[in-house]
């Protein structure tokens, strides 16, 4: 059982971005050793409207299958799905005023990553 580093960031939704408040609502893991890059989430409607009641969710989760399209290098993904895998966290995870931003950059160690990306939404998005 050989653990390789992976780093990670929290997604966020923020209806109301000027507010600075968020909810969690998904995950981007980045292994360099697995040559893993993946995005999982949980969007829960009724946590966004508590933020905003006019939050357009669909927006939101359109803008989460942008981020699986650029893990997956999916031309769907635009520019930045074409680039290196580590390019592409690197851009995922720079920080942005958007609706859906990534939070700070994170550690850890694994020999599953995509088991460990669906961990860590069960422990900080569910």
């Amino acid at each position: 059982m050989n653990l390789v580093p992976f780093d990670y960031v929290i997604l966020r939704a923020a209806p109301r971005i000027h507010r600075g408040e968020f909810v969690n609502v998904g995950a981007v893991l980045y292994c360099r050793s697995l040559d893993f890059l993946g995005a999982s989430w949980d969007v829960d409607p009724l946590r966004l409207r508590a933020l905003d009641p006019a939050v357009d969710v669909d927006v939101v989760c359109a803008s989460l299958e942008h981020i699986r399209a650029i893990c997956a290098g999916d031309p769907d993904g635009g520019p930045a799905a074409a680039t290196r895998i580590g390019e592409r966290f690197r851009w995922l995870a720079a920080p942005r005023s958007t609706v859906v931003h990534p939070g700070p950059i994170h550690s850890g160690l694994t020999n599953d990553p995509a088991a460990d990306l669906e961990r860590l939404v069960d422990a900080f998005v569910r």
